[in-house]
């Protein structure tokens, strides 16, 4: 089932999310509707909290990537058959060197800003069938799990950007918030939907 993304400007994209566990109700039906949402709206990636729920869980699917044909081989090579589910997941080490990309967000439609973050990251997760793991990832494989793992920390991708390019996507941003703008997908905008 396709569900809502929440628009800027809803109080739970801000929100640090819990934990859960094994038994959190009708995860499965969750994490299918996740996968169905993301790539009706054409994401990337998609964290529970955008679509209303404050939980540590995370989907990802970057093969999208692999038609950019401005991607470079180690960019290319990072995100291959990279699809993957994140619960309670931890990033336990970021290293490398801080790189820009051009990052946007199916919460945030219309806006996409320039973002600095570290190149590679270690991260322990729980997938769909709780079992754990443990990855090392760079490139843009690390950089779209650390877009995800904000969103489950209630930061979002312009909380990265300089106060001034702030204000200059301010108008952008309360339109957003209002629902002032048109998306191709399903959104909630402070309580009411629009597609």
């Amino acid at each position: 089932m396709i569900l809502p993304i929440l628009a800027y400007g809803s109080p739970v994209l801000k929100k640090l999310a819990n934990d859960i566990t094994p038994k959190y109700p009708n995860l499965n039906e969750l994490i299918s509707n996740m996968w169905e949402t993301m790539y009706a709206a054409k994401g990337v990636g998609l964290a529970a909290p955008q679509i209303g729920l404050s939980i540590r869980l995370f989907v990802i699917d970057a093969t999208p990537f692999l038609d950019d044909e401005n991607m470079d081989d180690f960019e290319l090579n990072s995100i291959k058959n990279f699809k993957k589910v994140f619960i309670n997941p931890k990033i336990i080490n970021e290293n490398g060197s801080l790189w820009e990309f051009n990052e946007g967000c199916l919460s945030i439609p219309e806006i996409r800003e320039d973002v600095s973050r570290r190149s590679k990251i270690v991260i322990e997760y729980f997938d769909e069938n709780f079992q754990s793991n443990k990855l090392e990832l760079s490139g843009l494989a690390a950089r779209v799990v650390q877009h995800e793992y904000d969103h489950i920390e209630g930061i979002l991708f312009i909380d990265h950007i300089s106060s001034l390019k702030k204000r200059l996507i301010k108008g952008k941003l309360n339109n957003i918030s209002s629902g002032s703008i048109k998306v191709d997908y399903e959104m909630k905008f402070n309580n009411r939907k629009l597609k």
